[in-house]
């Protein structure tokens, strides 16, 4: 079974530059608290500014929770991550699904953003619920970096 990538877009008042440095070096700031799958609260999101770079959340009692790992980057203008978390939201270092950021500079200011999630079937049995759930929550996700960027 595949199942189709998301797939979407925003348009960030910020130019390609700004736009991958909040994504990728203040994520912490943009991403909600309650997006986590760390046992204690969350006090940043880490993302290795390198190929191989770890991706994951560190909590207040100092403990990290991998989420994934860069796959690519090149700045300003892509970020490849793998998202290593399962349908039961806990990470799994033999799961890789791909999230693609890229940046493209529309002029005035503004910069195209383009997220894509793919390889969603390796989720498993409930791949399909589950990437309808990612795909309910990416748009919301991207809003508020597009709003953080923005400031």
């Amino acid at each position: 079974m595949t199942i189709a990538p998301i797939v979407r877009t925003v348009t960030v008042k910020a130019s390609p530059q700004r736009a991958f440095d909040v994504f990728t070096a203040y994520m912490h700031q943009w991403w909600p608290a309650d997006h986590s799958i760390a046992a204690q609260p969350r006090e940043a999101v880490i993302l290795e500014p390198h190929v191989g770079g770890r991706w994951s959340e560190r909590a207040t009692d100092g403990t990290e929770t991998q989420w994934g790992k860069v796959l690519a980057w090149d700045p300003p203008g892509r970020v490849l991550l793998a998202w290593q978390i399962n349908a039961s939201w806990n990470y799994d270092p033999e799961l890789i699904t791909e999230v693609e950021m890229s940046f493209v500079d529309q002029g005035d200011g503004a910069t195209l953003v383009t997220l894509e999630h793919r390889n969603l079937e390796r989720f498993g049995d409930n791949a399909q619920a589950h990437a309808d759930q990612l795909r309910n929550g990416w748009p919301g996700l991207l809003q508020m970096f597009a709003d953080y960027a923005e400031v």
